[in-house]
């Protein structure tokens, strides 16, 4: 696993593109919720899974705050202008 995040660190940084980088991070965070839930597993802690949830959910509501604000500059409701 963490080979694995070792690449995808290296192409969050490398790119090419937005896309590409951001596809790494959430990558990354998956991961990283992985390493979360085994080590729970092989320490006999139930309580990591709720700790990997919490973090998976995170990471996807923050994937799709990236992608909003870069598509529309903005993270709230936007309002029309009236003619």
């Amino acid at each position: 696993m963490m080979v694995v995040m070792v690449i995808v660190f290296l192409r969050a940084w490398l790119g090419p593109s937005l896309y590409d980088r951001i596809l790494a991070i959430n990558i990354f965070g998956t991961a990283t919720v992985l390493i979360i839930a085994i080590l729970g597993f092989y320490m006999q802690r139930p309580a990591f899974m709720d700790i990997a949830l919490v973090y998976s959910l995170i990471n996807f509501i923050g994937t799709v705050a990236i992608l909003k604000l870069y598509r529309f500059d903005d993270l709230g409701h936007r309002e029309e202008k009236e003619s």
